[in-house]
């Protein structure tokens, strides 16, 4: 499963590496909204919970679900300002249809609406729609959604006044180090695009981020099937310290297609693919494979003696030794005339880890 996005004839120049101060933060308030998700951040959002004013922290619950399952997509800008306050200043200028079209879509957790959707504003079946959605997310999504129906302006000021308090409580002081992160990754990024082309910048972005053997669509490795298009309007990719393990890419219709990345830590190892993941699970499915598996992981062994200890026929071993290799939780090797199959312990020990980064992805 992919989610693909069409750059052909885009020239190099409309894709763009840019930080962004809102969607660092909104990245931040993921965190504190599903600590879960980020266990090396458990400690920071602990002591960020602990610091908010009641008030503040009553606003974030209110709001949490524009960050929650998904960011809404006014909070990662297509083209990113140096400010904080300048960024929300273009969120202001987006109409009330979009935003709340926006909002809805995100906090209610469904599929993402066509372009020519009617808005939940204008439009009573719509309407009727999004606040089903939103009841059946909690008495929480449910009121903000009833308040924003009912007054977008007022809520949309809430929301912004919210950001601004965040600000002040705790993102300006963490942006100032995690600026220099996000300026190193982008001379990086943006060094490699200018001297190797689009393949090498979007490579060094993250292993589920590749171009097309034609460099006409960027191939994302997300857990859906996808696709959006970026014609005259270009690509921007935004670095996040806080953003790990997630890449999140805006790519509903009307919408400029937006990734935003984490940044990669000294030594970082490169993400499994999806359809690794479901290669091992699907090895790891049946029975029989199961029990060599068993007999496997207490030391190498032959065909010949996995075939007797589980009387089977050598034959029907080999086959089931061949899907365990595809899947990369076995190795063989040579030893005279022998081959040795040997468990892949650490793939095999991370195949929980693979499989949930795959599903954060």
């Amino acid at each position: 499963m992919t989610l693909r996005i069409d750059i052909g004839g885009l020239p190099s120049g409309r894709l763009r590496f840019a930080a962004s101060p809102l969607a660092e933060l909104t990245a931040m308030l993921h965190v504190l909204a599903e600590p879960g998700h980020h266990p090396q951040l458990a400690g920071w959002a602990g002591d960020v919970w602990a610091g908010l004013r009641p008030e503040l922290a009553e606003r974030l619950r209110e709001a949490e679900f524009l960050w929650r399952s998904s960011q809404a997509d006014f909070l990662l800008p297509a083209r990113p300002r140096p400010t904080l306050a300048e960024e929300l200043d273009d969120v202001d200028r987006i109409d009330d249809e979009t935003y709340v079209t926006a909002a809805l879509v995100t906090t209610c957790g469904g599929s993402r609406v066509p372009a020519a959707a009617p808005s939940p504003l204008t439009d009573a079946t719509a309407r009727e729609r999004a606040l089903d959605l939103a009841q059946a997310r909690g008495a929480r999504q449910e009121a903000f959604a009833e308040r924003l129906l009912a007054d977008p302006a007022a809520v949309r000021a809430r929301v912004r006044h919210t950001l601004e308090q965040c600000a002040e409580a705790f993102f300006d002081g963490a942006w100032a180090g995690v600026a220099v992160r996000l300026a190193t990754d982008l001379r990086l990024k943006n060094d490699l695009l200018k001297r190797q082309g689009v393949g090498a910048a979007l490579a060094s972005v993250s292993g589920a981020v590749t171009l097309a053997p034609d460099g006409d669509c960027i191939i994302v490795d997300k857990l859906q099937d996808k696709a959006t298009a970026a014609p005259g309007t270009g690509v921007t990719f935004i670095p996040s310290v806080f953003g790990s393990p997630h890449l999140v890419v805006v790519h509903a219709p009307g919408w400029q297609p937006v990734v935003q990345y984490p940044v990669a830590e000294p030594s970082p190892s490169e993400p499994v693919s999806l359809e690794t993941v479901t290669l091992r699970l699907e090895a790891l499915a049946h029975p029989v494979r199961l029990r060599l598996l068993r007999t496997l992981a207490r030391g190498p062994h032959t065909t010949g003696e996995l075939a007797h200890t589980w009387e089977l026929s050598p034959p029907e071993v080999s086959r089931h030794l061949a899907v365990l290799r595809r899947a990369g939780l076995l190795t063989a090797r040579r030893q005279g005339r022998y081959v040795r199959h040997t468990v892949n312990l650490p793939g095999l020990t991370a195949l929980g880890t693979d499989l949930l980064a795959a599903v954060l992805r």
